[in-house]
């Protein structure tokens, strides 16, 4: 009535033979997501310095490329040249979501200077958020 099977399930792999791909422990995969969200908070950092140049948001780009130089074992993070133009309030807003999707990440690893980081990254994009508003000429 059924044809029985004639090949080897996909599913089932042998036991005691290693697989043809490699695994990565969780602080590897900790690290690679930690170095992936400071590498976009420093590119949102840059387009951030060329609306507004200032020696805090100086600081912290260079604070963040160390840590991400750091998390990915020496190799320096790409650094393009940011779009000019752009509203300040959104880069902001997405630069507190970054810095606080890495601070989960860094607390999860027990990455003291990364959270530290990130906290104060989030203070800062906050208090900026937080301050006067422009007025809008359009409506």
């Amino acid at each position: 009535m059924y044809e029985p099977i004639r090949t080897k399930s996909v599913h089932t792999t042998t036991a005691g033979t290693a697989s043809g791909f490699p695994h990565r422990s969780r602080e590897e995969e900790l690290d690679i997501q930690l170095a992936g969200h400071l590498s976009a908070l420093l590119a949102v950092t840059d387009e951030l310095r060329a609306l507004a140049p200032s020696a805090d948001l100086d600081t912290a780009a260079e604070r963040l490329a160390v840590q991400v130089t750091r998390l990915r074992g020496g190799r320096t993070p790409l650094r393009a040249a940011p779009a000019a133009g752009g509203d300040p309030r959104a880069l902001h807003r997405r630069a507190h979501t970054l810095a606080a999707r890495a601070l989960l990440v860094a607390a999860s690893r027990a990455d003291t200077a990364a959270a530290i980081l990130t906290a104060e990254r989030m203070d800062a994009h906050g208090a900026a958020l937080s301050g006067p508003q422009e007025l809008s000429t359009t409506r």
